[in-house]
């Protein structure tokens, strides 16, 4: 930090004093808010000079400071792409400062970093997670499970005596509204909630023949309300047997639900049962087709953000959704 204090002592701008005095006491872990109040600068000024500090030293500090000419040759470009290929995910200030302690080239528009990233075969997306107990080959054996009971119960899912639900629960936040629209580009654009975390929850299930869904509110997840949504189900597929497809959450595999399911099934034989479980492999959502729907709802609820003054518009517009279409897209037949 010698050049930042070697700046500061010799700088006679004011506007030069300021940025630095920001690193300084951010370098030295000042809380931001004591900074904000003692230079009168905005959180963003702070960050905005801390990075350019990190990147280009006290130098960069100065007052119409423009970089370098921001060139470089055929042989540095491609001794970059070289590099940039050693890794699967970047951050742009990593590119940035290599640029600039390698080469001392900064440019000036960011969409000169963006090509060279492109140039890398590297593109923007959003970092995914994945679950280190996630046990791929039960994914696989699960998926060939289904596979073959849909196989043996085809022609009683073609005649309407067996229906296949693929069911999950979603919980719909009032802050699931905001999202990104074109607009003015100085002006936000802001949408009135209350409060962003206020919730409800709804039980769901895809036929997975005709694609409808069925939905039904409850105040949480938890297994009186999954055999109140089941109870549900039963009324609306009378004269059907049930068979329920959904991951293994604790209020699916409950106590309750067992005596609940024993009580159903009575002491009739297995290919009689009124309901039948079959569980996803553990740690993978993405088996369930319902998943993609309910991201197709709240999208919705998103594009019409502008109908939302309270959250019971909210829940009408996501519900009104689901009840409004049948479902047929590729996942939803990923199993024959």
């Amino acid at each position: 930090m010698q050049d930042l204090l070697s700046f500061i002592n010799q700088t006679d701008d004011a506007r030069e004093l300021k940025r630095a005095l920001a690193v300084k006491l951010t370098l030295q872990g000042t809380v931001q808010a004591e900074i904000m109040n003692l230079l009168q600068v905005t959180s963003g000024f702070i960050s905005k000079w801390k990075g350019v500090y990190e990147r280009l030293g006290a130098t960069g500090l100065k007052l119409g400071y423009q970089g370098s000419s921001g060139y470089l040759s055929e042989a540095q470009q491609q001794a970059v792409l070289e590099w940039l290929r050693q890794k699967d995910s970047w951050q742009l200030e990593e590119l940035q400062r290599h640029l600039w302690q390698q080469y001392q080239v900064e440019f000036r528009s960011r969409q000169s970093y963006y090509d060279l990233m492109a140039r890398a075969g590297l593109s923007w997306k959003k970092s995914q997670t994945v679950n280190p107990k996630r046990d791929e080959a039960a994914v696989g054996a699960k998926k060939f499970e289904i596979e073959r009971f849909l196989q043996r119960h085809r022609e009683a899912l073609k005649q309407g005596t067996v229906r296949v639900l693929m069911v999950d629960e979603c919980h719909l936040l009032w802050g699931d509204v905001t999202g990104y629209v074109w607009g003015k580009t100085k002006e936000r654009i802001e949408i009135p909630i209350l409060n962003a975390r206020t919730r409800q929850t709804y039980y769901g299930a895809v036929d997975y023949l005709t694609g409808e869904v069925l939905v039904k509110g409850f105040p949480k997840g938890n297994s009186e309300h999954t055999i109140a949504f089941l109870n549900y189900l039963q009324q609306q597929s009378p004269n059907q047997q049930l068979v329920l497809i959904w991951d293994g959450a604790p209020y699916h595999r409950s106590e309750e639900l067992r005596v609940y399911l024993n009580q159903v099934n009575a002491d009739k034989p297995e290919a009689e049962w009124q309901i039948r479980c079959i569980a996803f492999a553990p740690n993978a959502p993405e088996q369930n087709p319902i998943e993609d729907i309910w991201l197709q709802a709240k999208t919705y609820v998103r594009q019409h953000y502008y109908r939302c003054e309270t959250f019971a518009q909210v829940k009408q517009l996501f519900v009104q959704f689901l009840q409004s279409y049948t479902f047929d897209f590729p996942k939803l037949r990923r199993y024959g």
